[in-house]
This record gives C-alpha cells, sequence and structure tokens, in this order.
C-alpha cells in the first residue's frame, strides 16, 4: 500500500512538472529569473536613493517592465 502510496506521489509530480506548474521550483522557493534579479536590484536602488526617478523609469523602460504591475505569465510552447 505504502508503494501505491508513493507512485502516485511520484506520478502527480512528474505530471505537474511537465505540465509547468512547478517551473523554477527550488529548495525554499521558486527560482529567480536573471529579470526578476535585475528589477530588484533596480528597485534596490531606487530606494536608497542611488538613481533619480528620471534614470529609475529609463532603465525599468530597458527592462520592458513597468512598475507596479506584474506582467502576464509567458504562455509555454507545446501547451495547449
Amino acid at each position: 500500500m505504502f508503494l501505491l502510496f508513493l507512485l502516485l506521489l511520484g506520478a502527480t509530480f512528474f505530471y505537474l512538472r511537465r505540465s509547468g506548474r512547478l517551473d523554477g521550483l527550488a529548495l525554499g522557493g521558486r527560482a529567480k529569473t536573471p529579470e526578476h534579479e535585475a528589477r530588484e536590484i533596480l528597485a534596490t536602488r531606487f530606494a536608497t536613493g542611488d538613481l533619480s526617478s528620471d534614470e529609475f523609469l529609463e532603465r525599468a523602460s530597458v527592462l520592458n517592465w513597468t512598475p507596479g504591475v506584474e506582467p502576464l505569465p509567458v504562455p509555454r510552447k507545446g501547451r495547449r
């Protein structure tokens, strides 16, 4: 019975991973993308006063980021 439970648990994990619902999952939370890390650095530098508001908005536009608005998830290829 325990083996059946482990098999079911493994199959569920495999399905969720293949469907993209567990992409980027790392120990302790989701793995950060380079774009997300760049946004955090930019926001921190602005918050500490290293950047003016014009510089902040210019650099955010280079990252295709509108501060205060979270982007929609990008659809993965091969899923319907």
